[in-house]
């Protein structure tokens, strides 16, 4: 029998590489261990993802920033934050941020897909994954696929993160089958500082992150099987202490989590609340 192919998103990747204990919590133990209250930064993050998706929604002559309000108010996230005074200051945040962004695009450039789905399989991986927006723009050749990724986060970023996220590779390289085109540039958009790093990829360095995609699957399959035939799932899912645990939805499920200090739901957005 051939050997299955590893189905997986980019997040799925990301979980077992950042720490295989977070991996089998989130996809291998049933039922999944309790998580964690939800986190502020994640409902910042869904509720301006959601609003730019839908200011593309609403006809080109009305995309204008004062449309903006309506539209974050309809996708407002409350879950995490400390109480009401602080949701309204970080919502008052995202609005700028919102603001500002959309006042530097074209409200009639259509992209190729906006929150679309690219797809695509590899001898180890079916792979698909949800890109935030996939421009169409002119290249040296004729039209190419350009993949923007928005951020929310508090740290800025820089080329480097461009170049090294798999998560972009990933999406670029299922790009360019899903719409016959080239996909080389990938770009993340920092909405608090405006900022928009990019990376040109190239066939080669595509191929390198595609072989380091299959090389995680592989080692996920054979950790799955092992713990299938009787193997220690904590030998085979081992734990990455670290900084990240204080921000893991299962640190007070995992021994080694529980060790790490805790955050609080709001801490990523309490930069937002000015201090008196």
């Amino acid at each position: 029998m051939p050997e299955r192919l590893f189905v997986c998103t980019p997040s799925k990747l990301g979980a077992f590489a950042d720490c295989a204990r977070r991996y089998r919590y989130s996809y291998v133990d049933r039922p999944t261990p309790p998580k964690g209250p939800p986190w502020a930064h994640n409902s910042l993050g869904a509720s301006v993802h959601t609003a730019l998706k839908n200011w593309y929604g609403v006809p080109a002559d009305s995309r204008e920033p004062g449309v903006l309000p309506r539209l974050l108010k309809a996708t407002w996230v409350r879950e995490g934050y400390r109480d009401v005074d602080q949701e309204r200051v970080t919502y008052r945040a995202a609005l700028r941020w919102l603001e500002t962004y959309v006042n530097g695009l074209d409200p009639v450039d259509e992209p190729l897909g906006v929150e679309r789905v690219v797809a695509t399989k590899t001898a180890v991986l079916a792979f698909n994954g949800r890109a935030d927006r996939i421009d169409s723009r002119r290249g040296a050749d004729g039209p190419e696929a350009v993949i923007v990724d928005y951020k929310t986060g508090r740290s800025g970023l820089d080329a480097d993160d461009a170049r090294g996220s798999q998560a972009l590779a990933l999406y670029a390289y299922a790009a360019q089958r899903v719409f016959r085109r080239p996909s080389y540039r990938v770009e993340l958009h920092h909405l608090p500082t405006g900022t928009v790093v990019a990376h040109e990829h190239t066939e080669d360095s595509l191929a390198r992150q595609v072989r380091r995609a299959e090389d995680t699957a592989r080692d996920i399959m054979a950790a799955e099987k092992a713990v299938a035939a009787g193997a220690d799932p904590d030998a085979e899912f081992p734990a990455n202490p670290g900084a990240l645990c204080s921000w893991c939805d299962f640190r007070k499920a995992c021994p080694v989590g529980r060790e790490a200090p805790a955050k609080d739901p709001w801490t990523a957005v309490d930069h937002l609340t000015p201090t008196s």
